[in-house]
């Protein structure tokens, strides 16, 4: 088997934002800032950091800021260098030279799978890296999420491999659960045996649930190719990587070494606010002194 490096990524990013009405009106979701820096541009910013040498950011229409937020801005980068603000240009500069983006559209929202399958021409049939914009990871200076599930891609010998979690009793339903064993060389591996979408209420095969970062092999291209919809009347992934786990290649799940938050909840969105402010040394004095006070004055 040819062994290709995993230099490319995908981060689908063509959803409504139905959940953050009215303020993904006019504004991508992708968009809505962790403090100062979009969500899309930490996405962004963990991929880089693993060493991934091309995003593709599937859009929808109405999405044309994301593309904009990641080019040269000229009048800016010229303000900025004539009023003399060197930190704040270097700020901006940097996000448009931190890696190769390429956009292709998803006309219809017909599930993620469909969304990823979209990607293909510009991916050219490599193996990827799936990141999704509702999950932050926050590792904290070690190596970031996406790259830990590279590292356990290249060391399992170019398998399939998704970021994993255990979620409490009652919320199985929410996301695409698996069922599998735990390597008993590498206790936060499993080898997955069987995934479903979204399961009926007490039907899940487990509490273990994919949480937003894939690495897929080469092999995926045609199974989705080949997937019907499913669940919802969707391209679903979570079908797809069943048929690499049964009957293709193989699949395993990484349980993540990092924080996760999830920024498609509202209260995970806030939750994630906090933790990158309290990580900042200009705002993490005031922001404890406002946190004291608002509790105090709420009880």
């Amino acid at each position: 088997m040819t062994r290709v490096r995993v230099r490319k990524a995908i981060i689908p990013a063509a959803g409504l934002g139905t959940r953050f009405l009215p303020a993904t009106k006019a504004i991508p979701k992708e968009m809505l800032p962790i403090v100062d820096v979009p969500t899309l541009q930490l996405i962004v910013e963990e991929a880089v950091a693993a060493g991934i040498e091309q995003i593709i950011i599937v859009n929808g229409r109405g999405k044309g800021t994301i593309e904009d937020h990641f080019d040269v801005s000229f009048e800016l980068e010229r303000t900025l260098r004539d009023r003399g603000k060197k930190e704040l240009l270097a700020v901006v500069e940097r996000i448009s030279q931190m890696v190769r983006i390429v956009s292709v559209r998803q006309k219809e929202p017909l599930g993620l799978g469909h969304a990823v399958l979209v990607a293909r021409e510009a991916a050219g049939d490599e193996p990827v890296a799936v990141l999704l914009g509702d999950d932050l990871y926050d590792c904290d200076g070690r190596r970031p999420a996406i790259g830990q599930l590279i590292d356990e891609y290249e060391r399992l010998g170019q398998k399939g491999v998704v970021s994993l979690m255990e979620v409490p009793v009652g919320q199985e339903q929410l996301y695409g659960i698996v069922s599998g064993k735990v390597l008993a060389d590498a206790p936060r591996t499993m080898h997955i045996d069987d995934m479903v979408e979204k399961p009926a209420p007490g039907t899940a095969p487990s509490r273990f649930a994919i949480v937003g970062r894939y690495v897929l092999p080469a092999e995926i291209w045609d199974i989705l190719a080949r997937t019907k919809p499913g669940k919802g009347g969707e391209i679903q992934l979570t079908d797809a990587l069943k048929e690499l786990a049964q009957k293709g290649g193989g699949c395993y799940g990484l349980t993540v070494d990092g924080t996760r938050h999830d920024a498609g909840d509202k209260l995970g969105y806030l939750g994630a606010n906090l933790a990158w402010a309290l990580k900042r040394d200009d705002l993490r004095p005031g922001l404890l002194a406002l946190m004291r006070r608002l509790v105090q004055e709420h009880n």
